[in-house]
Formats: structure tokens, C-alpha cells, sequence
């Protein structure tokens, strides 16, 4: 998918890009085409060794609110998460304003080798996506606020229920904004998302959520097979675990009995499906639904994708309405 938000560089821009700022230049291989928000381009640094730069929007195209100093979030997130220990992923080599410089995994995307998965190997990659889930849930937020880490975003608190209000807040803002169709008046969002109050407050402990775990983000190694990196730790933020949910069902079952809650337990994990689980997440299903209606506009998806989103928001809404 095309987004208007990417940045085409030449190999020459690219080059003095990252030699302007770090001092080390590069050779420019391939762009990689299957980023939806990014740019992103394959090159061999002036010392040999292999990369991925990524390259965030250029300061003039507009944003929504969450997104504004995400390049910087992901950067944090790789850091941390290799000091952290048990969470595959590149090693960030090199970083300047507006990118960040990654080394190269082994394997492929997911869903690019799915299809040639035999049913017991991809049950064995889910089992071990939810340890590795597990191990990255144990990442504490450093100043114990929620929210996105950016202070450019502002959307940060001190409890979960007050950010989580805020970061949907900012969307019906962004809404406004483009003159984004939602399905539902701006004010039923809001209550809705007060309705679900109570679960909320369940959150107490800020940890680290990638909200974004579709199989396109994730790397494997199909032979092993295993998994040999997350990437794209964009949408980011500091919150509630049941949210990562969300986005892992894009990938297969996400069942009490599923494989990936069984390796999310054998790690350590917890996951009570109770009613205020289930609640949680409808109002994060809701969310995502709202994230990719409202990205339609700035970044100019339309058609098939616009279908999708505006079904996926609705039937987000009408799950948190049976909670009322």
C-alpha cells in the first residue's frame, strides 16, 4: 500500500543523508515496498555491513497526533528491548534526525511464508510468539506513566483509564480534522470508552505493548522454524497487555485455548478471560478501528483497504454496545 507519508529518496539523498549525519555513508540496494507508513530502503553501509534504513515522513505532511515522534519510539523500543534480553529483533546501528539505521534479519515477514507452513509448524511459531509476547510485556515504562512514550504526542498519564481516554480523544480530534466517517457520533465514542471505565482501572502496571504484531511484523525462520525478529515498534505505547491481543489476530486464533495465550502462560504471562477482559478488548478493538479509519485521509488509502477499515470500526463499535 502506497501512503503519502513516505519519503522517496535517491540513492545520492539517501547516501548524504547519512553521512551528513553520522558520518557514514551507504550504497543504496532496494527500497522495501511493504512498509504502510515509512519509507524504508535495503543498503550496505560504507564499512560492508548490511542495513535497513527507515525513514520518517518528511515534517511538512501531516500526522495524526499519536504519530508524532514515533521514529524515535521505535529506536527506543529496539534499545531496549536488546539490553532486555529474549526479544529478537535488529540492533539499531545508526540514528539521526528523521531516521533510524537497523541491522538486517535473518528469515522472512510471516505472511510472506505462511502459506508453506505445515499446521504443526505454525502452531510451534505461534506457541513461541506468545513467550516471546510474554517477555516483552515484561518491560516496564521508566517514569510508570502510560500512554505513548513521545512527548511530542503528548498522551501520557499517570493511570491508565485518564490515557487511554486521551489517546481516543486525540483520534476523534484527527477525525475532525480529515472529516473522518466513523459510523457513530464522536460523543457515543466517548461514552462507550466511559462505560468501560471500570475495566480499565483494572491497569495498574504500564508495559510495553508493540500494537501492531500482524504477521508482516513479524520475522521467521521456516525451516527451524523459529522466530527471529519483531520489527516496526511504531505504534508503541505503555498500557495493558490484553491490548496486544488485538493485533495477533490478524495472525490466527486468539482463544483461551489458543497456542499463542498457551505460550504466553508457559512464559509467565497472565491473562484472565473474564468479563472486564473481554470488555478491554472491544475498547481496544474499537481503537485500532478508529487508528485505521482515521489514517485513510492523510495517507490516501482507498478502495478495498477503506472497505475494510470502516468494517473493522464498525463492528469494534458494536461490541463495546453490547457492554452498555
Amino acid at each position: 500500500m502506497e501512503s503519502r507519508t513516505k519519503r522517496h529518496l535517491t540513492a545520492d539523498q539517501l547516501d548524504a543523508l547519512l553521512r551528513e549525519a553520522t558520518g557514514v555513508g551507504c550504497r543504496l540496494e532496494a527500497e522495501l515496498t511493504g512498509g504502510w507508513y515509512n519509507a524504508a530502503y535495503r543498503v550496505v553501509l560504507d564499512d560492508g555491513r548490511p542495513a535497513v534504513v527507515k525513514i520518517a515522513p518528511p515534517s511538512e505532511v501531516p500526522v495524526l497526533r499519536y504519530e508524532r515522534g514515533i521514529m524515535a519510539t521505535e529506536a527506543m523500543v529496539y534499545r531496549r528491548a536488546g539490553a532486555h534480553g529474549g526479544i529478537p529483533g535488529p540492533d539499531v546501528l545508526l540514528e539521526g534526525p528523521g531516521f533510524v539505521v537497523m541491522s538486517l534479519l535473518p528469515g522472512v515477514p510471516w505472511d510472506k511464508a505462511a502459506d508453506g507452513l505445515a499446521p504443526e509448524t505454525e502452531s510451534a511459531l505461534r506457541r513461541e510468539l506468545g513467550r516471546v509476547v510474554a517477555r516483552l510485556h515484561t518491560m516496564e515504562s521508566p517514569d510508570g506513566r502510560f500512554g505513548y512514550p513521545a512527548p511530542e504526542a503528548g498522551l501520557s498519564a499517570p493511570d491508565w483509564r485518564t490515557a487511554f481516554s486521551l489517546m481516543v480523544e486525540a483520534l476523534l480530534d484527527d477525525a475532525e480534522r480529515w472529516d473522518s466517517r466513523l459510523g457513530a457520533a464522536p460523543e457515543e465514542i466517548r461514552e462507550l470508552v466511559d462505560a468501560g471505565g471500570y475495566a480499565l482501572k483494572e491497569v495498574t502496571e504500564p508495559r510495553l505493548i508493540h500494537f501492531d504484531l500482524w504477521p508482516g511484523n513479524i520475522f521467521i525462520d521456516p525451516d527451524e522454524p523459529r522466530i527471529t525478529g519483531l520489527i516496526d515498534h511504531e505504534r508503541a505505547f505503555w498500557g495493558d497487555p490484553v491490548a496486544e491481543l488485538i493485533s495477533l489476530a490478524f495472525g490466527g486464533d486468539i482463544d483461551e485455548d489458543s497456542d499463542v495465550v498457551a505460550g504466553y502462560r508457559e512464559a509467565g504471562g497472565e491473562l484472565k478471560f473474564d468479563r472486564a477482559y473481554h470488555h478491554r478488548m472491544a475498547l481496544y478493538r474499537m481503537y485500532l478501528g478508529l487508528i485505521l479509519v482515521v489514517e485513510c485521509s492523510p495517507r490516501g488509502y482507498q478502495g478495498e483497504h477503506k472497505e475494510f477499515t470502516d468494517r473493522y470500526l464498525a463492528e469494534g463499535i458494536a461490541e463495546c454496545r453490547t457492554f452498555l
